[in-house]
């Protein structure tokens, strides 16, 4: 529940003190898995965007109720719910978006990187091993599929920690062989699949429509060697699609609830979803994957 009293014997040193243990004596059981290659090939692109673990909402005062255990309940159901939908394809690859306000506050004092207050479950440490515990809880789900693409797209709400979390992912599976890493402080990443561009980002600095130019500005070579491009923007919590010349740029759902202040501002009622994306090597994005809640 809210709060505003932190914990004095708490201190990120025992947080990463527990963090590096639990990595040690876990790492080394990954072994590597062999693949055949698939017919038919496809990757899907997997975007739990705008968790915000940590955010509280109440039914009471905005019609719903948000939590950090209502988020990663709606998280895993979602990922199961696309992987639901996705069993008719062949997958040899997976894509998954990390960051994008996994975690609702940046700092103790319970505000967002910018220093703006938010309505808050949870202690941030509680919360910030929690968003661990989830995505290593996904990874290792999705890697028994195909191997993995990880790429964590820094976000407003937890510009610093969210950094951190991706970059202890990205330790946790370093030895996976089946498990790659984009975790760079970059504000706009970029994967090619084939005849595929795939570029991701938050959403909260540049346009919409200079997307399409600073991909082909900061990738040129995977520009040069595709026909299909696509950019995978978050921030807004609803969808949005627009074909430019050359690329589409879509926004995401968010399966996070409405708190306070977007209720207070009529900010709701968008349809809440874990979302996804199928890819054909030669033809693009061929279908849309969506879990509502």
């Amino acid at each position: 529940m809210h709060s505003t009293t932190n914990n004095p014997s708490v201190s990120w040193d025992d947080i990463k003190d527990g963090i590096i243990k639990e990595m040690k004596t876990y790492s080394p059981k990954y072994e590597p898995i062999k693949r055949t290659k698939s017919k038919d090939p496809h990757c899907l692109v997997i975007d739990p965007a705008d968790v915000h673990i940590g955010k509280l909402a109440t039914s009471f005062e905005t019609g719903e109720e948000y939590n950090s255990q209502i988020a990663v309940s709606r998280v895993k159901e979602g990922v199961q719910g696309i992987l639901d939908k996705s069993s008719g394809f062949n997958i040899d690859k997976i894509v998954l978006i990390g960051g994008n306000d996994i975690l609702h506050i940046d700092t103790p004092r319970r505000t967002t990187t910018s220093g703006t207050p938010q309505d808050t479950d949870g202690m941030w440490y509680d919360n910030f091993l929690t968003a661990k515990q989830l995505y290593v809880d996904i990874i290792e789900q999705l890697v028994q599929i195909a191997d993995v693409h990880f790429v964590y797209n820094p976000s407003n709400h937890d510009y610093t920690n969210g950094f951190f979390l991706a970059d202890v992912i990205m330790t946790w599976f370093r030895s996976h062989k089946n498990i790659t890493f984009d975790c760079s402080i970059s504000h706009r990443k970029y994967f090619q699949y084939s005849n595929n561009l795939i570029g991701t980002t938050h959403g909260d600095g540049a346009k919409a429509q200079d997307l399409p130019l600073l991909m082909a500005q900061e990738s040129p070579d995977m520009w040069a060697s595709t026909k299909h491009r696509y950019v995978y923007t978050h921030h807004i919590h609803h969808k949005t699609s627009k074909d430019f010349i050359g690329v589409t740029v879509e926004s995401l759902r968010s399966p996070s609830g409405t708190d306070s202040w977007h209720h207070r501002n009529g900010y709701q009622h968008n349809p809440k979803a874990i979302e996804g994306y199928i890819h054909h090597p030669e033809h693009g994005q061929v279908a849309r994957l969506t879990h509502i809640f």
